[in-house]
């Protein structure tokens, strides 16, 4: 009797979980399915041709032009910039909390860390306003701070706690023995730090950066408040401009139902989660090869 009963728990925790994966997929495909299906009217009435176009202007009484390549290239300008000042401080951060840090500062800063990606977007778009446009503008001499790289900073420090988090556990899985052979051979410690645990780590490494970037690309407050919001193709990162993720916030809820602009803003959030989901396969293939070869 015990045991029927033990069974009949193990059969249900393994049902409960796997109607839960399954639904996770579920989901993913009806997210995938709602883009497609309302985009696709603004495809086959304008055709793809429309959207690889720059000038993104919906609303003209000359003509309406509907493409996305200048908001395709600020967005990944803003989020391989935050990643060119992200991807340093954190490997940085990561290899000091592992490597080098005492156990009480290792305490204290892990969970401020922790604490740092708990901070709304909204909260740090409005200090890229108050705070770092000011200083972007004094420094370089312009008008007002609004631009590419008053978000990629902003963007940088969101993706930080990632990039620390998932850096410092792959650069903790490392093979003790790897460390003292390095050691016992008469490398000092940044040589073993910088030439074999790093390279050791460097697929977890590479999976924090690939999640960084899609949790970069996706944001909207922030870039929302701080970029200047510029429909133009930007030449420089001083430049206003704005994301794929801030059109679809700002003209989403005043456009027409069933329009070709309602319909094309759909286009944009296709595209938008079909860049998101590639980065974040790539992340997590990396990431299960990593846990392969740590097995």
């Amino acid at each position: 009797m015990i045991r029927n009963w033990r069974q009949f728990q193990d059969a249900s925790i393994h049902r409960f979980f796997q109607f839960n994966g399954v639904l996770s997929i579920l989901i993913l495909l009806g997210i995938f399915f709602i883009l497609f299906k309302d985009g696709l009217p603004a495809l086959q009435q304008l055709g793809v041709g429309t959207f690889i176009q720059m000038i993104w202007n919906p609303t003209s009484f000359v003509q309406e032009t509907y493409g996305m390549g200048a908001m395709i290239i600020s967005t990944l300008m803003v989020t391989f910039l935050a990643l060119l000042i992200a991807v340093p401080v954190g490997l940085g951060c990561a290899a000091y909390l592992s490597e080098v840090a005492p156990n009480w500062v290792r305490e204290i800063l892990k969970p401020v860390i922790e604490i740092l990606a708990g901070i709304p977007s909204v909260v740090l778009g409005f200090l890229g306003i108050v705070i770092i446009g000011p200083w972007i503008a004094r420094v370089f001499h312009l008008p007002n701070g609004l631009n590419a790289l008053n978000g990629a900073i902003l963007l940088a420090v969101m993706s930080l706690p990632t990039i620390i988090s998932i850096s410092e556990d792959a650069i903790s899985s490392v093979p003790r023995a790897y460390k003292e052979a390095s050691l016992a051979l008469g490398a000092s410690k940044w040589q073993t730090l910088i030439r074999v645990i790093v390279p050791s780590a460097l697929s977890g490494i590479i999976a924090s950066v690939m999640l960084g970037m899609g949790r970069a690309i996706g944001e909207t407050m922030t870039v929302l408040m701080a970029t200047g919001n510029a429909l133009k193709t930007p030449t420089h990162i001083l430049e206003a401009v704005r994301t794929m993720t801030a059109t679809i916030a700002i003209e989403l809820g005043e456009v027409p139902f069933g329009s070709e602009h309602y319909h094309g803003l759909f286009v944009i959030g296709f595209v938008l989660f079909v860049m998101t989901f590639l980065v974040n396969l790539v992340a997590d293939i990396v990431l299960a090869k990593y846990q392969e070869v740590e097995r």
